[in-house]
């Protein structure tokens, strides 16, 4: 087992993670932009605020199978011997 290749790939991991998470937060910021529309409606920002929330539920859903993916590997190379 080669463990340089295994820490590289657990930091890869992590950075996948902060990423998912980072996207994850922007689609609560884009929530509370949305719900503030509500008070004051504007159907052009409305219309841009649905199409990211959407790239950024996409972009979660991308990233979360390319951990499962990747710790799949990971999972594969820590049990060589």
């Amino acid at each position: 087992m080669d463990q340089e290749k295994l820490d590289h790939m657990r930091s890869v991991l992590n950075k996948l993670e902060d990423i998912k998470n980072t996207q994850e937060s922007l689609i609560d910021k884009i929530n509370h932009v949305i719900t503030d529309l509500f008070q004051h409606p504007d159907k052009d920002l409305e219309k841009i605020m649905e199409d990211a929330h959407q790239k950024a539920s996409d972009n979660i859903d991308a990233i979360r199978e390319a951990m499962e993916d990747y710790e799949m590997s990971i999972n594969k190379l820590e049990n060589q011997d």
